[in-house]
C-alpha cells in the first residue's frame, strides 16, 4: 500500500499509542491499520498509521495496491494502483456524518507465482472547527417590568460540529445588571443581577457572544433589546418639605397665597400629580372655608378675607396623588401667616365719655410743676408699630399750665398752680397710633382747680365744648354753602345778560315802541293793531335791554299810504314811560 507522505495530519488528530507511516513503507498483511482524515479534506488528505511496536517490511515484500480499493467510498479510479492520490471527490460536509468507514484490501506481489496478501483498514473521519454557533432565534425582544423576577428569559445556541467543537460558551458585556446561567445543554437563561429601575434605566441593548471549543475557536454574537415597563412604584415627592404663606390681613377673596409642587418620576398616569386639601379645621369651621388648592397647578388660594385680630395663622394639609393603580400620596403642610394692617383706631379706655357725660378731674390748688393731674389710657387692637401710641394735647384752655407724656399718657402740670388760673380747665387730647397711615382718636378731660369739693361749681355749668364744637362746623359749612350758592347765581346772571347782548332774540311784545331816532332814515313806524299787508315787507327794531316784547314794525316812507280801511291803529302805549311827553306823534 503505497501512499503519498507529503501530506500530513497534526498530531493532536491521531489517537494515544499510534505514529505516523510516513514515506513508501510496506504494511505488514498481519496488522490493520487506520486511515485519518479531516472534514473537507480531499481524498489523498489522509495518513496511515500503526502502533508503535509495529515493525516495518523489507523493501522487497512491499505491497502493491488492489485496484478496487475504496471503490465503494471514493469513486472508480482508472490510475495506478500504487497512487492512491488521484481521483479527489471533496469529503466536506458529507463527512459529518461519517465515523469510521471499514474496508478490506487485497494487494498481489510481483514474485511467480504471484502471492497475495489482505489488510482491512479502518477510515476515521475527524471533525474540523468549520461551523460558527448559531443563536436559534434572528432577533431578540423582550420586555419586563420594574418588579419581574430574577429570570427574564431563555437564549439557545447551536454548533453543527462535534466533539469539542460544539462546545459553545455564551457570554454578556459588563455594566448590565443580567448575566447568562447554563440550564441544559447549549441552553443559557437570562437572569437579573440588581433592581431593576425605568426611572434610572428604561431600555438595555444586551449583546450575547457565543464561542466554541475549537481550534481556532468560532464565535457569533446577537443583540437583545430589553425594555423595562414603569409600574407605579414612586409616590410624588414634594420640592420642599413645608410651605409658607405670608398674607396681610384684610386681602381679596381669591387672591393667591403661594404654590406647591411635587414630582412622579413614574410613566404617564403613573407620573400624574393631582393636588387636595387634607380635611381639618380651623377655629371650628372646615380648612376648605379658608383656603382652596387648585388641582392642577397647585396653587393655593384665600377663599375669604382674613382680620389678623380674629385669626393670625393656621396652618393646612396638602395631599399630592397620583394616577396609578394603585395611586401613591405625599402629603405637605402648608403654614398661613397674616401680618397685620392698620385697620383699628386707637381705643381710649380713660377718660372714655359713656352717653353724654364726661370725665371730670380735681387739681389741688398747691400742685406744683410736674405734678401728676391724671392719665389718658388707650389700647390699640393692631400689633407691632401699628399699636404703638402717642399722646398729644390738641386743645387746652390754658396751654402753658398743663403738659401730657407722649408715650405714657400722663397729664402734669408744667408750673405751680396760680390765684389767676381759671378753676375751669378743659382738655382735648389725641392719640395717635404709628401706622401707615396714622389713625387717632380723640378724647376731652375737665380739670377742676380746687381743693375740696364745696368750692367745686355746678357741673351743669361745665359747658361741652365738643357740642359747641360741632355746632360751629355746621354753622361754618351751612355759611360756605349759602355763599357758594349766592356767587354761582350772579355769575350766572351775568352770564345770561352778556349772551342776550351778544345775540338778541327777534320775538319782542308789541305794546312797547320805538322812539323815531333809532329807525333808519326812510323808515315809519307802523303802530296799532291792524293788519300787515302781505305785499310788503317790514322790519322789527329794537334797543339793547329791552324786554322780550320790546320791539316794533317799520315800513319805508315811499310806500303807498293803506287804505283808511286797512290803517294799522295805533298801539294805546307811547314812548311815555321811556321817553317822556313828545310834542309830534309817531305817526
Amino acid at each position: 500500500m503505497l501512499f503519498d507522505g507529503a501530506v500530513t495530519i497534526p498530531g493532536a488528530y491521531l489517537p494515544p499509542n499510534y505514529a505516523d507511516v510516513d514515506g513508501t513503507g510496506t504494511l505488514r498483511s498481519a496488522y490493520n491499520y487506520d486511515a485519518y482524515l479531516t472534514t473537507g479534506s480531499r481524498t489523498s488528505d489522509f495518513k496511515f498509521v500503526t502502533s508503535y511496536n509495529d515493525n516495518t517490511l523489507p523493501a522487497e515484500q512491499t505491497l502493491r495496491k488492489s485496484p478496487t480499493d475504496f471503490a465503494d467510498v471514493f469513486g472508480e479510479s482508472d490510475s495506478s494502483p500504487e497512487d492512491i492520490n488521484d481521483n479527489s471527490p471533496e469529503f466536506n460536509k458529507d463527512l459529518i456524518n461519517i465515523d469510521i468507514w471499514e474496508s478490506a484490501d487485497k494487494a498481489l506481489d510481483g514474485g511467480s507465482p504471484q502471492r497475495s496478501g489482505s489488510v482491512k483498514i479502518h477510515i476515521n473521519v475527524l471533525d474540523a472547527n468549520d461551523n460558527v454557533p448559531v443563536f436559534s432565534q434572528a432577533v431578540y425582544k423582550a420586555s419586563l417590568q420594574e418588579n419581574s423576577p430574577v429570570e427574564v428569559g431563555i437564549i439557545n445556541v447551536q454548533d453543527r460540529d462535534s466533539e469539542n467543537n460544539r462546545q459553545v460558551r455564551c457570554s454578556i458585556q459588563q455594566n448590565v445588571p443580567f448575566k447568562l446561567v447554563p440550564s441544559i445543554k447549549n441552553y443559557y437563561s437570562l437572569v437579573t443581577t440588581g433592581q431593576l429601575d425605568r426611572e434610572l434605566v428604561s431600555d438595555y441593548n444586551i449583546t450575547i457572544s457565543a464561542t466554541d471549543e475549537g481550534s481556532p475557536p468560532l464565535s457569533s454574537s446577537k443583540t437583545l433589546h430589553l425594555s423595562v415597563a414603569d409600574i407605579n412604584d414612586n409616590p410624588p415627592v414634594f420640592e420642599e418639605e413645608s410651605y409658607s404663606a405670608y398674607v396681610s390681613e384684610n386681602n381679596r377673596a381669591g387672591s393667591t397665597l403661594c404654590s406647591v409642587s411635587a414630582g412622579d418620576p413614574d410613566w404617564r398616569q403613573n407620573g400624574t400629580v393631582i393636588y387636595s386639601l387634607l380635611a381639618a379645621e380651623v377655629n371650628g369651621a372646615p380648612v376648605s372655608s379658608y383656603v382652596s388648592v387648585n388641582g392642577d397647578t397647585g396653587l393655593i388660594h384665600a377663599v375669604r378675607s382674613f382680620d389678623y385680630e380674629q385669626l393670625r395663622s393656621f396652618k393646612v394639609h396638602v395631599m399630592a396623588r397620583d394616577n396609578g393603580s394603585p395611586p401613591l400620596s405625599s402629603n405637605v403642610t402648608v403654614s398661613v401667616f397674616i401680618s397685620d394692617v392698620n385697620d383699628n383706631s386707637p381705643q381710649i379706655l380713660y377718660p372714655a365719655p359713656e352717653g353724654n357725660s364726661f370725665m371730670t378731674e380735681l387739681v389741688p390748688k398747691a400742685a406744683h410743676g410736674g405734678s401728676l393731674v391724671s392719665k389718658v389710657i388707650a389700647v390699640d387692637a393692631d400689633s407691632g408699630q401699628n399699636a404703638w401710641l402717642s399722646y398729644h394735647i390738641v386743645k387746652s384752655s390754658d396751654p402753658g399750665l398743663f403738659s401730657i407724656g407722649v408715650h405714657s399718657g400722663e397729664i402734669r402740670t408744667q408750673r405751680d398752680i396760680s390765684e389767676s388760673d381759671s378753676m375751669k380747665q378743659n382738655l382735648i387730647v389725641a392719640v395717635k397710633d404709628n401706622g401707615q397711615p396714622s389713625l387717632s382718636a380723640t378724647c376731652s378731660m375737665y380739670l377742676l382747680i380746687s381743693d375740696n369739693l364745696a368750692e367745686v361749681p355746678e357741673l351743669k355749668d361745665i359747658s361741652y365744648d365738643e357740642k359747641n364744637s360741632k355746632l360751629t362746623s355746621y354753622l361754618i359749612i351751612a355759611l360756605v354753602s349759602v355763599s357758594t350758592f349766592f356767587l354761582t347765581f350772579i355769575i350766572i346772571i351775568l352770564g345770561v345778560r352778556f349772551c342776550r347782548r351778544r345775540k338778541p332774540r327777534m320775538l319782542f311784545d308789541g305794546a312797547v315802541t320805538i322812539p323815531g331816532a333809532y329807525l333808519p332814515p326812510n323808515y315809519a313806524d307802523v303802530d296799532g293793531t291792524g293788519t300787515l299787508r302781505s305785499a310788503y315787507n317790514y322790519d322789527a327794531y329794537l334797543t339793547t335791554g329791552s324786554r322780550t316784547s320790546d320791539f316794533k314794525f317799520v315800513t319805508s316812507y315811499n310806500d303807498n299810504t293803506l287804505p283808511a280801511e286797512q290803517t294799522l291803529r295805533k298801539s294805546p302805549t307811547d314812548f311815555a314811560d321811556v321817553f317822556g311827553q313828545l310834542e309830534e306823534s309817531p305817526e
